[in-house]
């Protein structure tokens, strides 16, 4: 069997490595030869040319945004124009619903069989192998390819018809942005109401306000570190599918509204390139205070 991969970014990379364990031929892609020579000295093939992917028996993608995934699939020599009945394609990009149905049909009339597979988990998760797969698609073509998808997580899920693992995968994404952007709002008033942020740190990180965004976000909002976790800029295109369904089906989301409206202000403050911590420094700007740990202050401070 040859497996394809394209897209070796932060998550495609590792996923990529772990693929390997398949003992398959592999054979990857990416626009950037950065990351080719560790893929060469394992004996996989590596390209700048998508192309060379296209005739494995297995596809896999993992790609930023819908614009990435149409060029490959149906641009200028794309897939579509390589296709052939019986090869599998994968996706483990996040993408909109309309997109993934899109191109599910697409490669369904080319006798492809698709599957919509988001993954959840940060990049020391597909280091580790342990992220979670959110699969939509045929049942019988997931649970041929469920071995594969075994060696990059230790929670891999079918949701249902194509598309399934798409809206699974941005409900979950709904939820944490809106915790990320609870925790921007909140930290900063306890800050400025004179409570010691390592304490409500603490309370927040024990108590029944925790999250896996407090968990993720306080300790390093409290270091003014920002750059662990997904850019803003990246992360904005799911509220953007949260409020298109929303509209589509007429569906109240009031929350999500308010979450999005802070997520746009960090955005036009110039913090597209941070995670979703550095929403914080908008209320601290408004507030004019810093929500840091004493501690190191503390410690800074007798340094000197």
């Amino acid at each position: 069997m040859k497996i394809g991969f394209a897209g070796l970014g932060q998550m495609g990379r590792p996923i990529a490595l772990n693929l390997l364990k398949s003992g398959a031929t592999l054979a990857v892609t990416d626009r950037s030869a950065k990351s080719f020579a560790e893929f060469e000295s394992r004996g996989a093939g590596a390209s700048t040319e998508q192309a060379t992917i296209f005739d494995a028996d297995v596809i896999f993608l993992c790609l930023p945004n819908d614009k990435a995934i149409e060029e490959v699939v149906a641009g200028e020599g794309g897939y579509l124009t390589r296709a052939r009945a019986g090869q599998t394609l994968i996706d483990l990009s996040t993408i909109t619903y309309k997109t993934t149905v899109s191109v599910a049909e697409s490669l369904a009339s080319r006798g492809v069989q698709v599957l919509d597979a988001p993954i959840s988990g940060m990049e020391a998760r597909a280091i580790d192998g342990t992220l979670t797969v959110m699969c939509g698609g045929d049942r019988a073509v997931f649970d041929r390819v469920k071995p594969l998808l075994d060696l990059i997580s230790n929670k891999v899920l079918y949701m249902g018809a194509a598309g399934s693992g798409q809206l699974a995968k941005l409900i979950n994404q709904l939820l944490f942005d809106i915790n990320a952007a609870a925790l921007a709002e909140i930290l900063p008033m306890s800050k400025k109401m004179g409570l010691d942020p390592d304490l409500v740190g603490e309370v927040i990180n024990s108590g029944t306000g925790r999250s896996y965004a407090s968990e993720f976000f306080i300790p390093r909002i409290l270091k003014g570190h920002f750059g662990d976790g997904y850019p803003m800029k990246h992360a904005y295109k799911d509220l953007i599918s949260g409020a298109e369904l929303g509209a589509n089906q007429g569906i109240p989301m009031p929350v999500l509204a308010a979450a999005t409206a802070t997520y746009q202000m960090a955005l036009l403050k110039g913090h597209g390139d941070t995670d979703k911590g550095g929403m914080v420094t908008v209320f601290e700007e408004l507030l004019g205070i810093a929500y840091r740990s004493q501690q190191s202050a503390s410690a800074t401070s007798g340094a000197k």
